[in-house]
């Protein structure tokens, strides 16, 4: 009988090992599920949600942004503004730059590795189980929203991966539906025409649920507004940038995303006085975008922009930061990407390019760039980020890094002398 106990308990104990991981041979675990790629779709991720209990609980709310480009900002800014009205607050971005655990975050501070390794270890049980196994992003959304509600997170704030329709943080009932400014990007899945991508990002409209947007083009605004009729939702566009108030990230068009942010939250019922408006914004903080990292003598620019809009916000606010500068640019892109669009904007600011691959498959090469760039007369080719960072160096002029997020995130881990947790997604 003593042998038998011993031996079933020592199966347990066998069992419950089987499942525990630390935090790296959990996250290398959903990493490889990149592998499975974008899978655009609703149902995978509300089975996954509903297995593992992360719906919000009926008390919190919740606020999905959508668009093309500032919804990081936005996102950081509503937060920021929520908490500084005596709020518990939860967000949900992606990409990271540097760690993985900063896509989830509770009172901006970032979900534990601990805690981070536990929900992923059960998680890779429950996705056995799929006869189509979850994406990176879709457990990534689950993690965030088991914690946020085991948290007693009062608003959460999330941000969609790509599109809206069919992102699945979109199976995430709302409360409030935000949307930054279209444009073009991801047209291979989104669409080719900016009516397409539009009507994708619309998609996060629930029937009755308000929606705050952003100026938008022409075609946009008509698609945003046939689909708020059609949902019965009450739709309102900011007409103007935030007044009086000072934004801690820079760029004119940070002052139209702070409006936005100010407006969402009125919308889901949150007072704000000019106190919490001015100490919110005065220090908001957004990494990698228009973000100075150099020393005092000269400047290193961090700044995601990956599209043409993008660009021409960041040219504008170089154009105002250094009136009489031009960059030493270092440039890496991803090849989904609207390079030649970008390129054709950053030219503006550029007395040279350096041109470097991205720690990443979907890198495009150096000479690729080089060939895009062939009208513009100087430029430099390196191997590696570092090896661009030393050319840069040799030159007076301001330091600019930028055309991919990821690239971005390199050069900050390399500041920090952190590991760099690269991501695909």
């Amino acid at each position: 009988m003593l042998f038998l106990v011993c031996w079933s308990l020592w199966r347990l104990k066998l069992r419950k090992c089987k499942f525990t991981v630390n935090y790296q041979e959990s996250l290398d675990w959903l990493y490889g599920t990149q592998h499975f790629g974008v899978k655009l779709g609703l149902d995978a991720a509300k089975q996954l949600m509903r297995k593992f209990l992360a719906f919000p609980s009926y008390s919190t709310k919740v606020l999905h942004v959508a668009g093309t480009n500032g919804k990081g900002s936005t996102c950081a800014m509503i937060e920021m503004l929520i908490r500084g009205g005596g709020y518990r607050t939860a967000l949900f971005t992606s990409p990271h730059l540097v760690h993985f655990r900063e896509r989830i975050k509770v009172n901006s501070v970032m979900i534990s590795e601990d805690v981070c390794a536990k929900y992923l270890t059960e998680l890779k049980e429950i996705c056995e189980n799929f006869k189509d196994h979850p994406t990176f992003f879709e457990i990534t959304l689950a993690v965030a929203m088991r914690y946020f509600k085991e948290q007693g997170a009062e608003y959460i704030i999330l941000e969609t991966g790509m599109g809206g329709r069919l992102d699945a943080t979109t199976a995430v009932p709302a409360d409030i539906c935000v949307i930054t400014p279209i444009g073009m990007d991801h047209s291979e899945y989104l669409g080719g025409t900016l009516e397409k991508v539009a009507m994708e990002k619309a998609g996060i409209m629930l029937e009755g649920v308000p929606v705050i947007s952003s100026p938008q083009e022409p075609d946009a605004k008509m698609v945003l507004m046939e689909e708020a009729n059609e949902r019965r939702c009450p739709i309102e566009f900011v007409d103007e940038p935030l007044k009086g108030y000072s934004v801690n990230i820079l760029g004119e068009h940070q002052k139209w995303n702070a409006n936005l942010a100010v407006h969402a939250v009125h919308a889901i019922g949150i007072h704000l006085n000019y106190d919490t408006v001015k100490d919110s914004l005065e220090y908001v903080y957004w990494p990698g975008r228009f973000e100075n990292v150099g020393s005092e003598g000269k400047p290193v620019v961090l700044d995601g922009a990956h599209n043409p809009q993008a660009a021409i916000a960041l040219v504008k606010t170089w154009q105002a930061e250094f009136p009489k500068e031009l960059a030493t640019i270092i440039f890496g892109a991803v090849d989904d990407k609207d390079i030649d669009g970008v390129l054709e904007q950053l030219k503006a600011i550029a007395v040279r390019f350096i041109f470097t691959p991205i720690d990443s498959p979907r890198t495009t090469t150096s000479a690729a760039l080089t060939e895009k760039l062939h009208d513009f007369e100087e430029v430099i080719v390196v191997d590696s980020l570092d090896a661009a960072i030393e050319e840069a160096d040799k030159f007076e002029q301001p330091v600019l890094v930028t055309g991919s997020l990821f690239l971005v995130g390199q050069l900050k881990a390399m500041i920090e002398e952190g590991k760099f947790e690269r991501s695909y997604q």
